[in-house]
């Protein structure tokens, strides 16, 4: 079995069509899995996006 990822525009009637048809034919719709807050953070520091991090315990501390 393969499973395929797919980007389109929700409003092309075409596209809706077509996939509504293979879903008729036999194929699976498969819900995205939601990932964890860690998860989320661990694939933000692999991706680049956190450029810095700050412990727990600085993060509760104020300037005076």
């Amino acid at each position: 079995m393969a499973t395929l990822t797919l980007n389109y525009d929700g409003r092309n009637a075409l596209i809706k069509s077509i996939l509504h048809s293979a879903i008729l034919a036999g194929a699976t719709e498969v819900a995205a899995k939601k990932m964890s807050p860690l998860d989320e953070a661990l694939e933000d520091v692999r991706l680049g996006r956190v450029t810095t991090v700050c412990t727990p315990n600085f993060m509760g501390k104020r300037k005076k």
